[in-house]
């Protein structure tokens, strides 16, 4: 089958070389068993590729599943997917059959396999290097035939180095890694996707296909997308029902484009994104770090620049490297604001700049309270801090995580994962 053909069938627009390498990567393994890992941004649509090994491959009469492993609970995932006797856990009224056991001989689908937890990685790997398994509660070892294609959008090789992820389990599942490329690094395909979806749209609205002018189409291009071809889907809808015309222009597509903002905060470990006033605060305390950074950074520049170049200290410049650090090794108690590109200077102490009266000595810093700001820089660690929040708020709440989720701003779930992450004694 011809790749033109496979995008027919399942519905795949576009011709950038990029999509074209995945999908031919994807019909050559589909005849074999190796397992395969899908890699990519959320919205660009891995599923699809993971239905296209599957149809095109041996298993295609036998079951195909897709298991989202972000959104089982912790405590049920190895139910789910091995199953369990009954007895074996509060609730387990019966036995169950899990996934493995009810989808062999066919294919199992693993969305965001980044997010399973430690435990079931170990189980998940057994099954894939023996085809063996136990349900939960269970001793006996049963027997599974299945394929396993593995979806992240994370960076699993990061996950291994930070323990996350276990490392054998990487190597095992990225036996056929497929790429799937962001809706930005296939522009030439996004007027094409734009219009199979206006085109769709309007057979469903009973309404005529919208047409851009060429600022909306340019507009559409040079946007990140940064929900990829999910968020171009939803656009494109918005445009079909709430455009009062049938040709839009550039100002009209400029209120449907959400609105790009720069933001300096670094992204949470795990991606997770806090929420409520939490996030305020934790947004607040991550500037105070930067700006606590630069300022130090700039205050070691400076001082370095003065004990090279003692001429810019003014008057200061009959002093040798030595006589100064010798002799004034004290900052006063409360220094004046910096100036970015000015010699440090304080209410106490006379200006240095050139031509100005400098009847005192001008105040440095000692070797030793130079380290100490090298050591305020290292401890800016954003891990470290959300560390410590979290050691408060169990404490606020005297151990209990449901109520120390809350107060952060995550999930019992994410927290519980945090507390092995840091290796937080409850």
């Amino acid at each position: 089958m011809d790749l033109q053909s496979i995008k027919n069938r399942f519905g795949i627009i576009g011709n950038s070389p990029a999509l074209n390498h995945a999908l031919n990567t994807a019909v050559q393994v589909a005849g074999t068993d190796l397992t395969v890992l899908i890699v990519g941004e959320s919205g660009v649509g891995k599923e699809v590729f993971s239905q296209i090994i599957h149809a095109l491959s041996a298993r295609k009469h036998n079951p195909f599943i897709a298991v989202n492993c972000g959104a089982i609970p912790e405590g049920t995932i190895d139910s789910e997917l091995f199953g369990h006797e009954k007895g074996s856990f509060t609730g387990a009224v019966d036995s169950r059959k899990g996934y493995f056991e009810t989808v062999s001989g066919g294919t199992i689908f693993m969305d965001e396999i980044g997010e399973m937890p430690l435990g079931t990685q170990a189980r998940l790997l057994r099954v894939l290097e023996t085809g063996e398994f136990i349900r939960v509660g269970s001793s006996k070892v049963q027997k599974t035939d299945v394929r396993v294609i593995a979806a992240t959008n994370r960076e699993l090789l990061e996950f291994t180095q930070k323990g996350r992820f276990r490392e054998d389990l990487y190597y095992r599942l990225s036996t056929v890694p497929i790429r799937v490329p962001s809706l930005r690094d296939r522009k030439e395909d996004i007027l094409l996707l734009f219009r199979k979806f206006a085109v769709d749209f309007a057979e469903r609205y009973k309404t005529s296909p919208v047409q851009l002018d060429e600022e909306a189409k340019q507009m559409l291009i040079n946007y990140p997308w940064p929900g990829n071809v999910r968020e171009l889907k939803n656009i494109a809808e918005q445009i079909s029902v709430l455009s009062p015309n049938p040709q839009v222009s550039g100002r009209e597509m400029r209120a449907f484009l959400p609105e790009r903002k720069e933001n300096r905060f670094p992204v949470l470990a795990a991606g997770h994104t806090p929420a409520g006033e939490f996030a305020n605060e934790r947004e607040i305390l991550y500037k105070l770090f930067f700006d606590m950074k630069k300022d130090v950074t700039e205050l070691k520049k400076m001082f370095l620049e003065i004990l090279q170049n003692p001429s810019l200290a003014g008057t200061a410049a009959n002093y040798t490297k030595e006589s100064i650090l010798n002799d004034f090794t004290t900052i006063p108690e409360n220094p004046a604001p910096v100036v970015p590109g000015n010699p440090i200077m304080s209410s106490s102490q006379p200006s240095l700049l050139p031509g100005s009266p400098a009847s005192t000595h001008p105040v440095l810093l000692s070797n030793d309270e130079i380290q100490q700001h090298e050591e305020i820089e290292e401890s800016l660690n954003i891990m470290d801090k959300e560390k410590e929040l979290i050691i408060k708020a169990l404490k606020k709440h005297k151990g209990k995580r449901k109520d120390a989720s809350l107060d952060l701003g995550i999930s019992e779930r994410t927290l519980y994962r945090k507390l092995k992450e840091y290796d937080i004694d409850e």
